[in-house]
């Protein structure tokens, strides 16, 4: 439960047990962040008990995504420290990565981008965020791009290219308005 530590840490600043339960009952995007985690430990256990907790841990992770207005599969790839700002109307997709210590404001898209070669192909491709990414309220962020480490995309920016470590992108289309960014990372978690 290292993760969920580091997720906690960066809600409240500290972690305990007492802080935990206080965000499941009174935070419902941290809510959805805590049932990821159940769901994807409980997909760890051995089989007899991985079945039983898996299916309660699912159903409780989407009581609390749709109570939330978040959709973040519990499949999706995401490092310790995830902190969701606000989070009504976030969608993930399931095949996005998502790095430590990155911040999602409300209604951030992280979405598939479809391309389909000469030869008639479907290629999907799904974005990364790496460490310590910031990203707006209503950005969206769509494709096999990789947002660099440290970053921040300001609210509305559409990304749809690969943005170079410790940037900064606005507008629509995502533009690099600043090199050399510092991250916006409020309680960072260090392992």
């Amino acid at each position: 439960m290292h993760a969920l530590k580091a997720d906690t840490y960066r809600e409240f600043g500290r972690f305990s047990g007492w802080l935990v339960l206080k965000g499941v009952v009174l935070h419902p995007a941290f809510r959805v962040v805590v049932t990821l985690r159940c769901c994807q430990a409980a997909d760890h256990y051995a089989v007899p008990l991985r079945w039983l907790l898996l299916t309660l841990a699912r159903l409780l992770h989407r009581l609390a995504s749709q109570l939330a207005g978040i959709e973040l599969p519990w499949r999706t790839s995401v490092a310790p420290g995830l902190a969701l700002t606000h989070g009504r109307g976030i969608v993930v997709n399931a095949g996005a990565r998502i790095g430590s210590n990155v911040t999602l404001f409300h209604g951030v898209t992280l979405g598939q981008r479809d391309h389909i070669d000469d030869d008639g192909r479907r290629f999907t491709t799904y974005p990364v965020i790496e460490d310590e990414v910031w990203i707006g309220p209503h950005a969206i962020v769509v494709g096999g791009v990789t947002i660099g480490r440290g970053s921040r995309i300001a609210g509305g920016a559409y990304v749809y290219e690969s943005i170079p470590p410790y940037s900064m992108v606005l507008g629509n289309p995502g533009n690099i308005v600043k090199s050399n960014c510092t991250p916006d990372v409020d309680n960072r978690f260090v392992a």
